[in-house]
C-alpha cells in the first residue's frame, strides 16, 4: 500500500494531471451549466492549480463523461487545449435537431476514462499520470492512473471519500503540495 506521502511525491512528480469536470472542475453538472453558460470565474484556485503544474510542464487534460462543447468552454478559460479535452461529442441531425451522442468516444462507455488513461500514456509515455476527480468513474480510472486524488470541494460522494487514499475538499491542498 502507498504512504500518503508517497502519494504527494508521485503527484509533485506526475507528468500528467488529469481532472474530472463535472462537480470538480466546475462547480455544478454539465447540464446545469449548460443552462447557465459555463460560469467558471470563480474556479480561482482550479485555474490557479492548472497554471502552476502548467508552469512545471505538466500536460493538463480534462477527461469527462460530459458534453464536449461544455467541457471545451471549460478548457479554454483554464488555458488548457481543447486537444486535451476527452469528453463526449453531441450529434445533430441537418436540421438542428438532437441526434443522440457520438458511440466512439471512449467516455461514452463504461470505463471510459481509464480507457483515456491508458491512450494518454501509450500516445505520450508518460510514467506518472494522476487523475482527481469527485464521483466513482474518477476512482476507477485508477489503474491505470498511477494516483487517484478524491475531491470532495463542491460535492461529497462517500464512496470515493472513504475508499481514496487522498481526499481534498479545496484545490489549494494541491497547490500547497507544489509549493513544497
Amino acid at each position: 500500500m502507498v504512504s500518503h506521502s508517497e502519494l504527494r511525491k508521485l503527484f509533485c512528480s506526475a507528468d500528467a494531471v488529469c481532472f474530472d469536470v463535472d462537480s470538480t472542475v466546475i462547480r455544478e453538472e454539465g447540464i446545469d451549466e449548460l443552462a447557465k453558460i459555463c460560469g467558471v470565474a470563480d474556479a480561482v484556485s482550479e485555474m490557479e492549480l492548472v497554471s502552476r503544474l502548467q508552469e512545471r510542464n505538466v500536460q493538463v487534460f480534462l477527461i469527462s463523461g460530459g458534453f464536449r462543447s461544455i467541457v471545451e468552454h471549460v478548457a479554454s478559460k483554464l488555458n488548457i487545449p481543447s486537444t486535451n479535452v476527452f469528453a463526449n461529442r453531441l450529434k445533430f441531425y441537418f436540421n438542428g435537431e438532437y441526434a443522440g451522442f457520438d458511440e466512439t468516444q471512449p467516455t461514452a462507455e463504461s470505463g471510459g476514462k481509464g480507457k483515456v488513461i491508458k491512450l494518454l500514456k501509450e500516445k505520450f509515455h508518460f510514467k506518472k499520470i494522476v487523475m482527481i476527480g469527485d464521483g466513482a468513474t474518477d476512482m476507477e480510472a485508477c489503474p491505470p492512473a498511477d494516483v487517484f486524488i478524491g475531491f470532495g470541494g463542491n460535492v461529497i460522494r462517500q464512496q470515493v471519500k472513504d475508499n481514496a487514499k487522498w481526499y481534498i475538499t479545496d484545490f489549494v491542498e494541491l497547490l500547497g503540495e507544489l509549493e513544497e
